[in-house]
């Protein structure tokens, strides 16, 4: 009995063995995302400020604690990903001085993660929108975050964030098709 089993594991290793095929591992394999049709829709509401925002996304208000009025959340809900829109009326120049000054702070919360950060100036004088884009590479929870004002009455900041471990290789795809949306976001940002 011995011998029939080990001659039959012999024949089987050797007719494996008899196999000229070259083998070698499968490439890793991502999940085919299907972006939708760039189509963009106006935000107007008794908020002090008015913008386009495409249409698979939604906007709700922020619930979070200590969230104010019109503190609104962008959802994209098939990738994932939200951007937080925080307002602050300006009262002071103290007061924008220190939102300003926590807008580059919360960017460079991230130095930790981040492989770099990038500063883009954001300046529309005839609709007197300004502000900083920060660009944030690397494996950062927020890859993207931007403040917009016109120095004098309004303060808006933006920050992205994907709902999932930050993986840069794995949302790139994403993050450049949502970065997309949020530049038309500036682009058409107005102040009431």
């Amino acid at each position: 009995m011995r011998n029939i089993v080990l001659l039959l594991i012999s024949v089987l290793f050797f007719a494996a063995c008899g196999n000229n095929h070259d083998y070698s591992p499968k490439p890793r394999g991502y999940f085919r995302i299907a972006f939708p049709k760039k189509e963009y829709q106006d935000y107007a509401t008794g908020c002090p400020y008015t913008f386009s925002y495409p249409k698979y996304a939604s906007i709700e208000p922020d619930k979070s604690r200590g969230a104010k009025p019109c503190w609104i959340n962008v959802q994209f809900p098939q990738f994932g990903a939200t951007l937080h829109l925080s307002y602050q009326p300006i009262t002071s120049k103290k007061v924008f001085n220190q939102l300003v000054e926590d807008a580059r702070t919360f960017a460079f919360k991230h130095t930790v993660k981040a492989t770099s950060i990038d500063e883009g100036v954001i300046s529309y004088s005839d609709r007197k929108v300004y502000g900083i884009y920060y660009t944030i590479d690397g494996n950062a929870a927020s890859s993207a975050q931007f403040f917009l004002t016109d120095s004098t009455k309004n303060y808006l900041r933006g920050a992205l964030y994907f709902n999932t471990e930050p993986r840069l290789d794995s949302i790139q795809p994403v993050l450049t098709f949502v970065k997309k949306d949020m530049e038309v976001l500036i682009k058409s940002f107005r102040w009431k």
